[in-house]
């Protein structure tokens, strides 16, 4: 960590890896994948007290002078521009990587990070498939580096507040939660082959994944949509309201998931359901229920998004960073409302990497979170009904399940711990 704001531009101060002495020293940030949450996280970093950007990533070149011209209306040193991922891994001077690239990157990036000894914000969903985020979860704790996921919702204060009135008793014994989200996308076509943009680095933008033809119709957002570099619908937003749902009922691994989905709305090129449901039994007869429906905005409790959770004296419905109490007639008896900013996320993670001490949303959490979205996928993409060992999650007597438990990767980027 840097104590001065010299050298954080161009050639920074090379520094120690190791843990800080000081919680005043300055915390220097790395941020790969600056196209549109990246910069948005770039933006937010540097308003955080006693946090520098120190480089900006990305493979697309637009987006990295997009996320330098970010950076430098909050702080007066300029950022590197940085193309290729692993240079910001080579710079002694960064403390932390950012990593808002897509899925597929989140897990390789987080293992390849850690093994150089930086720490970690990294976007949600924790990973591509199960078999990374076990893989993360053994690089931050090998290489002792803090590794926070950005389901944010676990540093918003009036959540925290409605998690331990579930656990104070307030509804009860709380048996059920329910998840939802709702959007109203478009089409995303029938794409072709074409030649690479100018603009873009493709190989790198595959990175870990198997090498395909560039497509028109997959960069920069469309790619959430394909089993390749994407994790559908549940894993772009299902992810931070089964965290919300998990983190209520107190529970870790399933025993049991079914799930079901199709694409309804539109006939192209989207591998992954526009419409889907997902259930999850744990131990303790207690369940979790999930639904998306992308191309349709009306949700439930007159919200595109939120969490309910359903005890026998009453209910909980959470609504951005607000929530509400309804007791057993459906009457509403309370309605308390909060802030929902990124801030208190962010500022736990910088405290996190001073302190030493855990993040509100460790990668272990965040696993188990992003492995309910990995099962609901797999249950639907082998029509299956799966059985989970409740003691660390993993599919039980279903070979072609199990056979998705992890992937093929390009050997150039293959994570390794």
């Amino acid at each position: 960590m840097q104590t001065g704001a010299a050298g954080v531009a161009g050639t920074l101060l090379a520094t120690r890896a190791g843990k800080t002495e000081s919680p005043n020293e300055t915390i220097v940030v790395g941020v790969m994948g600056t196209n549109n949450r990246g910069n948005a996280l770039a933006k937010s970093f540097v308003a955080q007290s006693n946090c520098r950007v120190g480089a900006v990533c990305d493979v697309d070149v637009r987006a990295r002078e997009k996320a330098a011209a970010t950076v430098a209306q909050g702080q007066p040193e300029k950022p590197q521009l940085v193309e290729d991922f692993r240079r910001m891994l080579d710079n002694k001077a960064i403390d932390a990587i950012v990593i808002a690239a897509p899925d597929h990157w989140h897990a390789p990036a987080t293992v390849f990070a850690c093994n150089a000894g930086k720490h970690v914000y990294c976007e949600k969903p924790a990973s591509h498939n199960p078999a990374e985020g076990e893989l993360a979860i053994a690089a931050s704790q090998k290489n002792d580096r803090v590794v926070d996921i950005g389901t944010q919702r676990r540093s918003m204060p009036k959540i925290q507040e409605a998690i331990a009135r579930l656990r104070k008793g307030d509804l009860g014994e709380v048996l059920y939660s329910r998840g939802w989200y709702n959007n109203r996308r478009g089409s995303i076509g029938n794409g072709k082959v074409a030649p690479v943009p100018s603009w873009l680095d493709y190989s790198l933008w595959q990175g870990p994944a198997p090498k395909e033809d560039y497509r028109d119709n997959v960069v920069h957002y469309n790619w959430h949509w394909f089993w390749t570099w994407g994790t559908g619908e549940i894993g772009n937003n299902g992810v931070h309201s089964l965290d919300i749902c998990r983190w209520g009922l107190g529970v870790d691994y399933p025993t049991k998931v079914a799930s079901t989905g199709a694409r309804l709305r539109y006939d192209d090129d989207q591998q992954t359901p526009d419409t889907h449901t997902a259930t999850y039994h744990f131990p303790g007869d207690k369940m979790i229920t999930w639904e998306g429906i992308s191309w349709q905005p009306r949700g439930r409790e007159d919200s595109m998004f939120g969490i309910s959770f359903h005890g026998t004296e009453g209910s909980l419905v959470i609504d951005g960073g607000s929530y509400k109490i309804y007791d057993m007639h459906n009457k509403l008896v309370e309605e308390v409302s909060g802030p929902s900013s990124d801030a208190p996320h962010l500022s736990n993670f910088l405290e996190c990497i001073r302190t030493n001490q855990k993040p509100n949303a460790t990668i272990e959490e965040a696993h188990k979170s992003t492995l309910l979205c990995q099962l609901g996928n797999i249950a639907h993409r082998t029509n299956s009904v799966l059985d989970i060992d409740p003691a660390n999650g993993h599919i039980q007597n279903n070979q072609a399940a199990q056979n998705l438990w992890g992937r093929e990767y390009n050997p150039a980027f293959e994570p390794k711990v």
